[in-house]
């Protein structure tokens, strides 16, 4: 709710057409500290992650720790999740070497995709992932284990193969060298933690501005006229359509920041694929 405070503190419908801060990131920096323990604040924001990461295992701890023969609604749900990651993702990705990557693909799935659920939780409203620092954490712990993969099945042949690749034209091998190099040790994490953060900042602008400008225009349709105050009844309808849309984008992207974990260990260990 803290979004729509900021939001509407100044909004003044009779000069703006969208209600927003002064300043977008106002709606994505949680710097008060709630309480300090030893001299660390514990931020809105580090409670969120903390407590992303207990609904996750949570979810797991209860749904799969009595597997029952007619198995309920709550264990068919998580245990769907659970196939789908082990068979789809990591099976299906890596080949039987996934089973050993399986645990932390499932971890870095339940975690992002209750993380992105926050943006349309009640009273909370903030996907943590919005936050670069979250993806870029994700995306560097993906990087360095890809990374180790490559090493521990193929040794340095893996930087080697990388800066000079077999297959390719002798002329040809510096060039592409190059563009691999950058790509699997720059581009790979950047573009995986980028593509999370944007998805998430869009959402979530998006989401706070339709709908706390929608609030406002009906609750102050007295003062501002018939005709903006319907244009509320617009926002709302359009923001109700963006809150359905981004239930679809919260799956989406914790399903694919999962698949493309799996993609880059995949090409490590198994660089003739």
């Amino acid at each position: 709710m803290e979004q729509l405070i900021l939001a509407t503190s100044e909004c003044d419908l009779t000069q703006q057409t969208v209600c927003a801060p002064a300043d977008v990131k106002e709606l994505f920096e949680y710097r008060i500290p709630i309480i300090e323990i030893a001299g660390f604040p514990i931020t809105r924001t580090f409670v969120l992650i903390i407590l992303a990461g207990l609904i996750a295992v949570a979810l797991m701890y209860f749904g799969l720790r009595r597997k029952r023969a007619v198995p309920g609604r709550f264990q068919t749900a998580i245990e769907g999740l659970v196939g789908f990651v082990k068979d789809e993702v990591a099976i299906g990705i890596i080949g039987p070497d996934g089973v050993k990557y399986f645990p932390y693909l499932l971890s870095l799935f339940m975690f992002i995709l209750i993380a992105n659920m926050f943006e349309i939780t009640p009273f909370v409203n903030f996907p943590i992932t919005s936050r670069m620092a979250l993806p870029a954490s994700l995306a560097a712990l993906t990087w360095m284990i890809f990374i180790a993969a490559g090493f521990k099945r193929q040794g340095f042949r893996y930087v080697a193969d990388i800066i000079w690749p077999p297959g390719v034209p002798t002329a040809l091998k510096p060039l592409v060298g190059v563009i691999e190099f950058v790509s699997t040790f720059l581009v790979r994490p950047f573009s995986l933690a980028v593509r999370l953060f944007a998805n998430m900042v869009a959402g979530h602008v998006m989401l706070t501005l339709l709908l706390t400008t929608a609030f406002v225009s009906i609750v102050t349709i007295g003062e501002i006229g018939i005709t903006k105050g319907l244009f509320g009844f617009a926002w709302w309808l359009l923001g109700l359509a963006i809150f359905l849309f981004e239930i679809v984008v919260i799956l989406l992207q914790a399903y694919i920041f999962t698949l493309l974990s799996a993609v880059y260990i995949e090409t490590s260990i198994n660089p003739a694929h």
